[in-house]
C-alpha cells in the first residue's frame, strides 16, 4: 500500500535535470485552453509516426490479426487515428496530474455512476476492469473524483518519475498498490474496496492461458482476474474514457457489473473477461493502445506474429 509518497533531495540531482524540464514543459501546456491542447496533440501524434515507424508496424500489425476482415484502407485511416490519440495521450497524462478537479469535470460527460452507488450499497468490492486506452490517466482520474478507489500500477523505473505518477493519481484515488501485490488486492476487494485493475495486455507466459481476442485464436491472457474473481467474489465494472471528436471533451462510460461472470477455471474466466475488453475496445478503437506488442507470447513451438517487424531496420 502506497500513500502520499515523500519528496527526496535525491531528486534534485543533475541526471535528473531532463526529467524535470519535461515535466515542467508539459505543465505550461496543460494550462493552455482544451482546444489549443487537442490541435496541438492530434498533431503531435500525427507528426509522431515520423519517428515512432517500428511502432506503426506494430500496431498495423496488431490490426490485421484482430480485423483481418477489416478492409486495408480502414486499417491504416484507424492508425492514423490511433496515432492522433498517442499525442493526445501525452497531454491527458498531464491533464489528468495537474489539472484541478473543476476542469476535469467541465470537460467529462459521466454515464453509469449508479452502477457503483448499486454495488457499494451491498458492501461488496469492485473489480474496475480498465482498458488499456490512450485516455487511461484522464479517465482514471474523473472516475476517482466521483468513487475515490485504489490504483493498481507498476513502479516507474525513474524514481522522480515514479514519485510524480504515484503523486498524480493519489489526487483521486484511496491509496496504490503494486500490481504484483495479489494479496493486497484481495484485501482491499473483501474490504468492499474499488480496484482498479487492467487484464488486457500480454504479461507472459507465467500465469496466463490462451484464449481467443478477436480473430487471434491463442491471445495470452492473464489468469489474475481468476485468483481475484474466484477468491473475492467482487462486481466486475468495466468504464471506458472516450475522447470525443473535433475537441468536444470526453465521455466516461461505467458499466454495469457483468452478470452470470464464469470462475469455474481459468480459461473461461479468461474467454469470458476477452469479451469484455472486445466490447470495451470497440467503443472507441482508435484510443486503444494498438502500439504494444500484445500477442508477443505464443504457445511453445508457435512462430512469432511480429517476425516481418524485427527486419524492419
Amino acid at each position: 500500500m502506497i500513500k502520499s509518497p515523500p519528496f527526496k533531495k535525491s531528486f534534485l540531482q543533475p541526471k535528473y535535470w531532463l526529467t524535470w524540464f519535461g515535466i515542467g514543459l508539459l505543465y505550461i501546456l496543460v494550462l493552455l485552453p482544451y482546444p489549443v491542447i487537442y490541435w496541438l496533440g492530434t498533431r503531435l501524434g500525427r507528426f509522431s509516426k515520423v519517428f515512432l515507424k517500428k511502432r506503426v508496424q506494430i500496431a498495423e500489425r496488431n490490426l490485421e490479426l484482430c480485423f483481418p476482415q477489416m478492409p486495408k484502407s480502414e486499417r491504416e485511416a484507424l492508425v492514423n487515428k490511433n496515432f492522433e490519440s498517442v499525442g493526445m495521450g501525452l497531454f491527458e497524462t498531464g491533464m489528468a496530474w495537474f489539472w484541478p478537479e473543476w476542469r476535469v469535470k467541465r470537460w467529462f460527460k459521466v454515464s453509469g455512476l449508479e452502477n457503483i452507488s448499486m454495488v457499494q450499497e451491498k458492501g461488496q468490492g469492485i473489480l474496475l476492469i480498465g482498458i488499456h486506452f490512450l485516455t487511461l490517466e484522464l479517465g482514471a482520474r474523473i472516475f476517482g473524483i466521483y468513487n475515490p478507489g485504489v490504483g493498481v500500477y507498476r513502479p516507474n523505473d525513474n524514481p522522480v518519475m515514479d514519485w510524480l505518477q504515484t503523486w498524480g493519481r493519489l489526487r483521486s484515488n484511496k491509496f496504490m498498490i503494486d500490481r504484483k501485490d495479489v494479496k493486497g488486492m484481495i484485501r482491499g476487494l473483501k474490504a468492499g474496496e474499488i480496484i482498479w485493475y487492467a487484464p488486457d495486455h500480454d504479461y507472459g507466459p507465467r500465469k496466463s492461458v490462451f484464449v481467443p481476442l478477436f480473430a487471434v485464436d491463442k491471445a495470452a491472457t492473464t489468469t489474475g482476474t481468476y485468483i481475484l474473481a474466484k477468491t473475492s467474489k467482487p462486481a466486475l465494472i468495466p468504464f471506458t474514457p472516450k475522447r470525443l471528436p473535433e475537441g468536444k471533451g470526453y465521455e466516461l462510460i461505467i458499466s454495469p457489473p457483468v452478470a452470470d461472470f464464469p470462475v469455474d477455471n481459468e480459461e473461461n474466466t479468461a474467454k469470458a473477461m476477452n469479451k469484455v475488453i472486445e466490447q470495451e475496445i470497440l467503443r472507441a478503437p482508435d484510443q486503444y493502445m494498438w502500439l504494444h506488442r500484445r500477442f508477443k507470447t505464443r504457445p511453445e513451438g508457435d512462430a512469432s506474429l511480429y517476425n516481418e517487424i524485427k527486419k524492419v531496420h
